[in-house]
């Protein structure tokens, strides 16, 4: 598949997905360093175990800057544990609080100001930051236009025919980017109508509006945000490691042929 088919591709993708399932309201917060928090936390775990890590954080009125930079190890060690991995990410919570503590006088403000490229480097040099992670801080934190690519993105691109699974993520990235620039701009002059959902009330990853998933932002942070919890929904409920569910996916039309 040529790059100008693949790219038209994701556009489509979008398009289709979208007005299936209309806005996923990525990511599910009240506050950026919520969000942040849940980045750390959501590595190599599944989202229902952040959601009680997040929920006894908040419970201690430790979800917060603040809160992480004056809360006892051991305390936050236990409070996070449903996360998995809680000594090492208490340990990287710990790190990011010192880092804009040390770089930004304690401000995500000041943080989230600096250009996307030069903040992105910083937080990839911190312990514990991939680009997954750094991208998430970015996009949904910051309104910073950068798109994330997770599992879910490498395994639909690759039986679609598109990319390879093993595709370099910053070329997925770069390639996502690129595609969806058109889509941006569309949206800046004519929003694309979509529906609360299908009639059986499905809406692929969709959260409940939160302060963070309706705040403001440019119409590209804007489709960036919308096209990985879209793409989400499809991993979640269709495009499955083992068995994917082809025939029930609005993306079943896209298939190459002989798949599905």
């Amino acid at each position: 598949m040529t790059t100008a088919l693949a790219q038209n591709a994701i556009r489509n993708y979008y398009g289709v997905l979208y007005r299936a399932w209309g806005a996923q309201h990525w990511w599910p917060a009240e506050t950026q360093f919520e969000v942040i928090a849940g980045a750390y936390l959501t590595q190599n775990t599944a989202w229902t175990n952040v959601e009680r890590a997040l929920q006894n954080l908040r419970r201690a009125n430790v979800l917060s800057l603040d809160g992480i930079r004056k809360i006892r190890m051991a305390r936050l060690e236990r409070l996070i544990r449903p996360s998995g991995y809680f000594r090492q990410k208490a340990k990287r919570l710990k790190t990011f609080i010192a880092f804009v503590d040390k770089q930004y006088e304690g401000s995500l403000d000041r943080m989230f100001s600096q250009p996307t490229e030069y903040l992105r480097e910083q937080l990839l040099s911190l312990n514990g930051v991939g680009p997954e992670t750094a991208d998430s801080i970015l996009l949904y934190a910051g309104n910073h236009p950068v798109f994330v690519v997770d599992a879910y993105t490498r395994r639909i691109l690759d039986r679609h025919g598109i990319l390879a699974q093993t595709t370099d993520y910053e070329e997925i990235r770069r390639f996502f980017q690129e595609s969806l620039l058109p889509v941006a701009a569309e949206l800046e002059h004519k929003p694309l109508n979509a529906t609360p959902g299908l009639e059986s009330g499905f809406r692929g990853a969709a959260h409940s509006p939160s302060p963070m998933s309706t705040a403001h932002r440019t119409a590209l942070v804007q489709v960036y945000n919308e096209m990985h919890g879209l793409l989400v929904g499809v991993g979640k409920h269709f495009c499955g490691k083992s068995q994917p569910q082809c025939d029930m996916c609005p993306l079943q039309q896209f298939l190459p042929s002989g798949k599905g």
